[in-house]
């Protein structure tokens, strides 16, 4: 039998509808053994996360103050869960047992309860297993994931089960303390299980039918992806696509299982596959992937003669950034320039003293500061089989009156980047779209 693990996200799971929808598309396919599951999301706009109230019946114990009222939101939400699924399962003593927990333990133990007891739950409803995470996923002494001892654990478990629920976001420390992903860290329990499964797939269900080409609030009902490699996922999420972030999924990256992003309310839909390089058959039938970009960045502009005859002065540069703990995205250069590109979140009550040391140290001719700049990632393993990208990208630009502040291509042809002032944003975003998709 081969194995497909499903991970199922919040909003899949918001309530007793919801869940049935699940326990439908995980019964239609006998194949869909480990199941892993996150906490109850919201049900409609103005509804609350489980998983923030559990962090803010967190804060209250830490205060001293009652927070009793919030778990009895809390603890009203899963009963009428059970209640509307019908299972005769008596889950009071679980919560009792959480409620009288979380004024004496972590914020870890208080937010992974969500994903524990949502788990529990759908465990009894499958009929399946339950295994707690805490009990094969590990984080070392100073709470970094420990993936090499979880990858034998978590193998080593799987072999005993046939079919189990395993609730995501948390592990365990050495000491055995519930130790906590970041948020959004389900997505990372799914990989892991799928990688120790060795699943021929990991299903990674949501409440979208996979990526789209472009940000639907600015482009109308952009295409949807149907294949996208690893690669180009780490490209387009890091500029701001963010249904599935390439970090959360590394497991099953490194082992080389494809991802299918899928739409728990429209199962039928193919969603879209992140595969890797190796696994695509036919060159791609589309010059671009998709487009992504992020706002608040800033563009530090140096010009000196001679530049290039000075030997480290790029490092030297780098080196200003390095000491004051900033972080650059890019660094375009030409023969007696050279920028720094940083995100403004970096550069937050920084900059002066950035621009004293690049004075004092570098000694530029003349020094610029380009505050508000936008950057818009064109994304595509075919890009390097399509000649004329980067024309028809400047030209659309060019085309819709927009001025470009910086340009960047990587080594490989898979994107070129391009800023752009915030303000024409948008207008670039849909100036690019359209020249590809439509043009």
């Amino acid at each position: 039998m081969s194995t497909i693990v499903c991970k199922f996200g919040g909003s899949s799971l918001a309530d007793a509808r919801q869940i049935l929808k699940v326990k439908d598309i995980i019964e239609s396919d006998a194949n869909r053994r480990f199941i892993v599951v996150s906490a109850p999301g919201k049900r409609e706009k103005s509804d609350q996360k489980v998983t923030d109230l559990l962090y803010l019946c967190h804060e209250h114990a830490k205060r001293g103050m009652t927070y009793d009222n919030i778990f009895d939101l809390i603890e009203q939400r899963y009963l009428q869960i059970v209640e509307d699924l019908k299972l005769d399962l008596d889950f009071k003593p679980q919560l009792d047992e959480v409620r009288g927990r979380i004024a004496n333990e972590g914020p870890d133990y208080t937010a992974s309860r969500g994903e524990a007891l949502n788990g529990m739950i759908i465990a009894a409803l499958l009929g399946v297993d339950f295994i707690d995470p805490a009990d094969v996923i590990y984080f070392d002494a100073n709470g970094r994931f420990d993936p090499e001892n979880t990858q034998i654990a978590v193998a080593k478990r799987l072999t005993e089960h046939e079919r189990a629920v395993i609730p995501g976001f948390y592990g365990s420390m050495p000491d055995g303390r519930v130790k906590t992903f970041s948020r959004g860290g389900s997505d990372v329990t799914g990989a892991i299980i799928a990688r120790g499964g060795a699943a021929k797939v990991y299903e990674n269900w949501t409440d979208v039918s996979g990526l789209l080409m472009a940000d639907p609030r600015i482009i109308d009902q952009p295409n949807p992806i149907a294949t996208v490699t690893y690669k180009e996922l780490r490209e387009l999420a890091y500029m701001g696509a963010s249904v599935l972030h390439d970090e959360a999924i590394f497991p099953v990256r490194q082992a080389g299982i494809p991802v299918n992003i899928r739409n728990t309310n429209a199962p039928d839909d193919a969603g879209t596959m992140i595969v890797p390089n190796d696994r695509l058959d036919e060159p791609p039938t589309t010059a671009i992937t998709g487009i992504a970009g992020r706002k608040d960045f800033t563009i530090i502009a140096l010009e000196k003669a001679l530049m290039n005859a000075e030997l480290g002065y790029g490092r030297k540069l780098l080196e200003v950034f390095e000491d004051h703990g900033i972080n650059f995205e890019h660094v375009p250069s030409g023969i007696d320039t050279i920028s720094v590109v940083v995100a403004d979140d970096e550069l937050d009550g920084k900059l002066e003293d950035v621009l004293e040391d690049i004075r004092a140290i570098c000694k530029p001719d003349h020094l610029e500061v380009h505050r508000h700049i936008a950057l818009i990632a064109t994304v595509g393993r075919g890009m390097a089989h399509h000649p004329g990208m980067a024309a028809r990208l400047f030209g659309a630009l060019g085309a819709a009156a927009i001025n470009i502040r910086m340009i960047d291509q990587g080594s490989s042809e898979l994107n070129i980047i391009c800023g752009v002032e915030a303000d024409d944003f948008e207008k670039a975003v849909s100036a690019i779209y359209y020249a590809f998709v439509e043009g």
